[in-house]
């Protein structure tokens, strides 16, 4: 899949523009905060119904403005498609080919897209939240019952979360309708948690590989999903039910003194493990980088084989932050299979012929042009 163009109204700085790209590299320059990133993030947008940058949807409308929306042609196995997106202070509408899509979730996964930029390089030595992240988007983007199962735990966990507050202040006695949220929440558990375990089998398929070639063969990864319950990636969706069961009710009177839920997939947390040592804890920095530039490259795999097409690559001032083999390797494993988008200040010194063939485009001021 391809996007043919894209077009901006009352995005970020831009106030009305039609972009078209190529399927190929294409490339973004300009110098920083002129709005060469914002071109980056619209495409994310469009794909995802939210920014990789903000939770905040008001920023990506533009200054005075009511409202924002993205359109966007993009070119599939089964033919072309629209996609437009409006984000308003009443919310978000989608359609896809001109029909409104009642759910975001219905809408999601319309294009996929994998984003690299630098803060993905913080993958590894981030915060959990950051590899939680990381999961559901990726998930999302191949299976639209996932971002439903995940949109209603969040919101019976709120509600868990506000009870048991009350629970802790006295507010409230009966325990009766923290049990009715807790089967609630142990349903949609088990089911998110059972989805991030395929989804993470198949990562590790490809990431190994991929992690191998990188190092030189000198570097084995493995990753492991740290949960909050006592289960194997094996187990069926009744036991992970039931384990959660057991979990819930041995920590009840924790959580009603702490008032908060102190188990469940939204505090689980991903492990990855260079040559058998925590390459958080005991990886250098190329080690690192190493790792999070595998993981990326195979979600590129992992989603062209899930959906039968390769996703858009966004590479968001990432070119800059690799050393020389670590670029080349990028770009040769993209060449020619991916349409790719690449933001810099300057390609100058990055020697790689997919960029000397790349269309390029410079932005000044919320202005876009195709320099060749």
């Amino acid at each position: 899949m391809y996007i043919k163009e894209i077009t901006l109204t009352n995005y970020r700085n831009y106030t009305k523009t039609t972009i078209p790209f190529e399927n190929k590299v294409n490339v973004i320059l300009g110098e920083n905060a002129q709005g060469k990133t914002n071109v980056m993030e619209s495409i994310f947008v469009l794909s995802m119904a939210k920014s990789h940058r903000t939770s905040n949807d008001k920023e990506l409308i533009k200054w005075d403005c009511e409202y924002a929306k993205l359109s966007g042609i993009v070119e599939k196995h089964r033919g072309p498609v629209t996609l437009d997106l409006v984000i308003s202070t009443k919310g978000k509408k989608a359609k896809y080919n001109h029909i409104e899509q009642k759910k975001l979730s219905q809408y999601i996964g319309s294009i996929n897209t994998v984003m690299f930029a630098p803060e993905d390089l913080n993958l590894v030595k981030g915060s959990p939240q950051v590899r939680r992240k990381f999961i559901d988007m990726e998930i999302g983007q191949v299976s639209p019952v996932y971002m439903h199962d995940l949109s209603r735990y969040q919101k019976i966990l709120q509600q868990r979360n506000q009870y048991l507050k009350q629970l802790q202040t006295k507010k409230q006695t009966d325990l009766s309708l923290l049990d009715v949220l807790t089967l609630q929440l142990s349903e949609m558990a088990a089911k998110i948690l059972k989805k991030r375990f395929e989804f993470l089998q198949l990562l590790q398929q490809w990431a190994e590989p991929i992690h191998k070639g990188i190092s030189r063969d000198l570097e084995t990864l493995k990753i492991e999903y740290k949960n909050s319950i006592d289960v194997s990636e094996d187990a069926d969706l009744s036991k992970m039910l039931e384990a959660y069961h057991q979990k819930f009710d041995k920590i009840k009177s924790r959580e009603i003194d702490r008032g908060v839920t102190l188990a469940g997939p939204h505090r689980d947390d991903l492990l990855f493990y260079v040559n058998e040592k925590d390459v958080q804890t005991f990886g250098s920095q190329g080690q690192q980088r190493t790792t999070a530039l595998s993981l990326k490259l195979a979600e590129i795999e992992l989603i062209h084989q899930e959906v039968g097409e390769y996703p858009i690559l966004l590479l968001d001032d990432v070119l800059s932050e690799l050393d020389d083999f670590r670029q080349s390797h990028l770009l040769n494993t993209i060449q020619g299979k991916v349409q790719t988008f690449v933001t810099t200040t300057s390609i100058e010194g990055i020697h790689h012929e997919t960029l000397e063939k790349a269309a390029t485009y410079h932005v000044e001021a919320g202005q876009i042009q195709k320099v060749k």
